[in-house]
């Protein structure tokens, strides 16, 4: 398989984990925090080596530059290149730059974009996944609260058929006329 499309299916594959996450009032640091727990949970059934906040190939910008970038999740597969996970809720230059460099370096980079829609499209090789969340204003000083209910926007279900041999029951209706007991 070639690697555009290894990394396709890994994405298709983590958007399908991640469809099932559900969560209420979270911050935005816990929300990522538990999208991230989500992501290792998903490469571990894979039987994958999984680290948290791994070195990136890409160095910090000055003033920092002596030190490396840390990527959320990163994964030795047995039978394919390394697998790189940045999660992050806002569009990112740096997240792009990062995931790019890694991609350069043979690694299959997949972006995990969360918040309450409009999502922007990652540049190639980069493969996103996308995962709706949404988000009310929390007490006084506490920021933003998001919650995740998958299918919590589905339609209603449509009404059965009336069976045969159903008949509807007239109820007498009070008058405004009657006196209330």
């Amino acid at each position: 398989m070639d690697g555009v499309a290894d990394g396709e299916r890994l994405a298709a594959s983590l958007g399908d984990a991640l469809a099932r996450l559900t969560f209420v009032d979270l911050s935005t640091d816990a929300a990522t925090a538990r999208i991230i727990d989500s992501v290792v949970a998903w490469a571990g059934d894979q039987g994958w080596r999984v680290y948290r906040r791994a070195p990136s190939v890409l160095p910090l910008p000055p003033p920092l530059s002596r030190q490396q970038s840390v990527l959320d999740v990163a994964c030795a597969r047995p039978d394919g290149p390394p697998v790189v996970i940045e999660v992050d809720h806002t569009d990112r230059r740096r997240t792009w730059d990062k995931l790019a460099a890694e991609a350069a370096a043979g690694r299959v980079a997949i972006w995990v974009r969360w918040g309450p829609g409009r999502f922007g499209t990652a540049p190639a090789p980069i493969h996103q996944v996308t995962c709706e969340v949404s988000r009310r204003a929390g007490p006084a000083g506490a920021g933003r609260l998001h919650s995740r209910a998958p299918g919590g926007d589905r339609p209603p279900p449509a009404h059965s058929e009336r069976g045969a041999g159903s008949t509807a029951v007239l109820l007498p209706l009070p008058s405004l006329d009657d006196e209330t007991p």
